[in-house]
């Protein structure tokens, strides 16, 4: 009897210095009352978290705490706290979350999903490299213009006859960071490559799955269980093995003297780090930052531009106007280049508006706290999973009136320039903010502008019936399926 009140004793103790750190530290954010195990999945719409976390942001504000499943998540809403947390905050907010799918499909290694040192010196290393191999420079600039010369000759190869699109635009933006990564572009007939893009293009519709909805709140249980989170699982192993092909191709044929792309920059790192125990550099980061570089560098761009071609379908007035500004600046003969978005703001506006309207990622890659922090007086313990929700910022009415309607004005001024805008953060912001943002930003802008120089665009319903809302998936939105003709002008 004496052991089992001392334990209870000792119990107690423990439990009123955890409740008094906890009280002494703070208040952590509040949020709807959540139930054993299934968490707050009975608030929210799984065909539309984001939706259900604005309704509770309007009861318990911008900073509130909810639970996927046991998975606590502190839910930042509002550009605001958005700002104080990424940018003014930006090294304690940081860490990468781990949802239970992103973390099944990538291991948490490579630049996406790593913390820490290994994610500081994976992104270091990555940035430097892509700056090297051009990208943000005019060598890239180059590559993306030819790129676009094939796309624009295989669009017209279809006889204005109607057709989805989104195959040849994946396998143009593709082969722009094949270019650089991999140290060639495919040709539209390999079968490989046409492989490859398939299993991408499946990856995205079975996001939007049921079951891939619940694996983020009962992980363990759906590990047991068949569904479309076990089909993406197959789908990415199958994609690292072909990036892992191209770097066992690599290691035979390189010279160290003279890297030819990322993997053999990447291979002369592994080499010189061959005498560190702790590198972070080995054969797996490599294949898994590989396969983090193809897949955003594919990815986001290329949904980006067919749910841009969906909407300026509905919209030919704003393609007249942006055709008038193409041929002002720069005809029908030359090339577009990067030079030319500066004296085309009504372009340069569309393109803004179609990233910010689009809102691809509602709820930004999740972040974790590195430390124990406070935001709005509330405390939040280290490790906390935070969603950065980009919607929030993207839609915010006070800097985009009528945020639900696609404007160019949102981003042009009075007389007509163009009007920059710090709650555009279509890329995230702060230390985890996309690698790639200048390579997608010269890509959009080059791959549509010869679009539109070269064609318009003949929907197959009338304009007005054209549904432009999302699919809306875990973590992204997708534009619905459409097929469009592309008529020479």
């Amino acid at each position: 009897m004496t052991t089992i009140f001392l334990l209870l004793c000792i119990s107690c103790l423990l439990l009123f210095f955890t409740w008094r750190s906890r009280s002494q530290k703070g208040k952590e954010p509040p949020g709807p009352m959540t139930l054993p195990i299934i968490g707050n999945i009975l608030q929210l719409d799984l065909w539309n978290i984001p939706e259900s976390l604005k309704m509770i942001s309007k009861e318990y504000g911008p900073v509130f705490t909810i639970h996927f499943g046991p998975q606590k998540v502190v839910v930042l809403y509002g550009y605001d706290v958005v700002k104080e947390a990424l940018i003014d905050q930006a090294d304690t907010f940081s860490g990468r979350g781990n949802l239970p799918l992103l973390k099944k499909l990538f291991q948490g290694t490579g630049i996406v999903t790593s913390n820490g040192e290994t994610w500081k010196q994976l992104r270091r290393f990555a940035l430097l490299t892509l700056r090297d191999l051009g990208m943000g420079k005019k060598s890239a600039e180059d590559r993306i213009q030819e790129e676009a010369h094939f796309l624009v000759e295989r669009l017209r190869n279809t006889h204005e006859q109607p057709f989805n699109p989104a195959n040849f635009l994946v396998h143009a933006v593709s082969n722009i960071i094949c270019s650089i990564v991999f140290g060639d572009r495919f040709e539209y007939e390999d079968k490989k490559f046409l492989t490859l893009i398939d299993l991408i293009d499946e990856n995205n519709k079975l996001q939007s799955n049921v079951q891939t909805q619940l694996y983020n709140f009962f992980p363990t249980v759906m590990d047991f269980l068949p569904g479309s989170h076990k089909k993406m699982v197959k789908n990415i192993e199958k994609v690292d093995k072909f990036t892992s092909e191209i770097i066992a191709d690599h290691q035979k044929t390189r010279d160290p003297t003279c890297p030819r792309d990322f993997i053999d920059a990447f291979l002369n790192k592994i080499d010189q780090e061959k005498g560190n125990g702790h590198s972070e550099f080995t054969t797996e980061t490599l294949s898994r930052t590989t396969l983090d570089l193809f897949l955003a560098g594919t990815g986001t761009t290329s949904t980006t531009l067919r749910y841009g071609i969906l909407i300026l379908q509905k919209y030919p007035e704003i393609v007249e106007k942006i055709q008038e500004e193409i041929d002002s600046v720069i005809g029908r003969d030359r090339s577009p280049c990067m030079a030319d978005r500066s004296r085309m703001p009504y372009t340069d506006a569309v393109v803004h508006e179609i990233q910010r309207f689009i809102d691809f990622l509602p709820f930004n890659v999740p972040h974790t706290v590195i430390k124990d922090t406070k935001i709005r007086d509330y405390f939040i313990p280290k490790d906390t999973m935070i969603f950065p929700m980009l919607t929030s910022v993207l839609h915010d009415s006070k800097e985009f009136p009528n945020p639900e309607k696609f404007d160019p004005g949102h981003f042009l001024n009075a007389d007509g320039t163009f009007k920059k805008s710090d709650y555009f953060m279509p890329f995230s912001a702060g230390k985890r903010i996309c690698a790639g943002e200048g390579l997608a930003r010269m890509e959009i802008f080059i791959f549509l502008t010869a679009i539109l120089q070269n064609f318009t665009l003949k929907s197959v319903v009338d304009h007005k019936d054209i549904d432009i809302s999302p699919l809306i998936s875990t973590l992204t939105n997708m534009p619905r399926p459409y097929e469009v003709s592309f008529c020479p002008r």
